[in-house]
């Protein structure tokens, strides 16, 4: 978050400041709003992403009517000090039109899938609808899985030596969908993968 809000420069746009919103897990850029230095405030207290409506003259927190709300993982101001991004975890659709974001698909890359992928397995392990294969691979339990994560690790090596580009690719899809399923199983995530490569990397 930025170091000091003092330095955050609301005098461009009459008191507000640009805040452009992020998907934490995806990175896709999910909306646009405005923040005064009350709103910004108010974001830091509820750790919820509150906006000023220019039309209603007043602070509104995303969600408040809806539930679809924005919890906040980080703020960071731009190289000018005039526009933050906040990155989130949405909770529900984003657009008021039912979409997950107020830009489009054209937003995502074709990775952001895996954080999206990654939600909906932790959605299966807390919610377990029934007829759901993720569902019957929570309920068989970590042994159960892992043995998944190892078969599927030998397939993708053999698709590697004795089959085409599209087994292989289509044979690690497998293998990176049962490895997500058993890091949830372990309350662990591809972030906390991808934070340890970016460890090795430093």
């Amino acid at each position: 978050m930025p170091d000091n809000d003092a330095r955050l420069d609301f005098s461009k746009l009459d008191g507000l400041i640009p805040a452009v919103i992020q998907d934490a897990l995806t990175a896709e850029v999910l909306m646009l709003g405005f923040m005064n230095e009350a709103a910004l405030a108010r974001t830091r207290e509820l750790g919820r992403v509150t906006f000023y409506s220019r039309t209603r003259k007043t602070l509104w927190t995303k969600g408040e009517t809806s539930g679809n709300y924005l919890q906040v993982v980080d703020i960071s101001a731009d190289c000018d000090n005039d526009t933050i991004l906040v990155q989130a975890l949405p909770h529900g659709p984003v657009c008021h039109t039912g979409t997950q974001t107020c830009f489009g698909e054209h937003t995502r890359t074709r990775l952001s899938f895996l954080g999206r992928l990654q939600r909906l397995i932790e959605l299966r392990n807390s919610q377990r609808p029934e007829g759901s294969y993720t569902t019957a691979l929570f309920a068989s339990g970590t042994r159960r899985i892992a043995q998944k994560v190892g078969e599927e690790g030998v397939e993708t090596a053999l698709a590697a030596v004795a089959q085409d580009s599209q087994a292989l690719v289509e044979e690690s899809a497998d293998l990176l969908y049962h490895l997500t399923v058993l890091l949830t199983e372990r309350g662990l995530s591809l972030e906390d993968v991808a934070d340890c490569l970016k460890n090795r990397h430093q």
